[in-house]
């Protein structure tokens, strides 16, 4: 069965999905305390990757490792959301769930690490 909100195209796709997803980042800074810690990151790395003596290369890397971090953690709300829709009750399943989507911000926030320390320390 299709969605029925499917079918729009053009500049009315393009202005809907806009607003949809700017819809999210509102909800994600309203309600997600770790998605706010990370605009708040972000506010002051991609302006220090500016600042700091690197190659536009290593800048490139810098600032794209910190942007994976507030894509991943987006994801890993909507999975949240996402499972607790469907129940709040305590199940395995949900918990593996939520502590994959945990794992995998984890892992950007190793990888932001590894690029500015790689990138600094030439």
């Amino acid at each position: 069965m299709e969605s029925p909100y499917k079918g729009k195209t053009g500049i009315n796709r393009l202005v809907n999905a806009f607003s949809y997803s700017c819809a999210g980042l509102r909800e994600a800074i309203r309600h997600e305390d770790a998605f706010r810690q990370e605009v708040v990151l972000a506010v002051v790395l991609i302006p220090l990757a500016f600042w700091l003596e690197s190659q536009l290369t290593g800048r490139i890397l810098m600032i794209s490792s910190v942007f994976l971090v507030l894509i991943v953690e987006l994801l890993n709300s909507a999975i949240e959301a996402t499972v607790d829709r469907i129940s709040l009750e305590d199940h395995p399943l949900a918990k593996r769930a939520k502590d994959i989507g945990s794992a995998s911000v984890l892992i950007c926030l190793l990888n932001l690490v590894t690029v500015w320390a790689l990138v600094l320390l030439n």
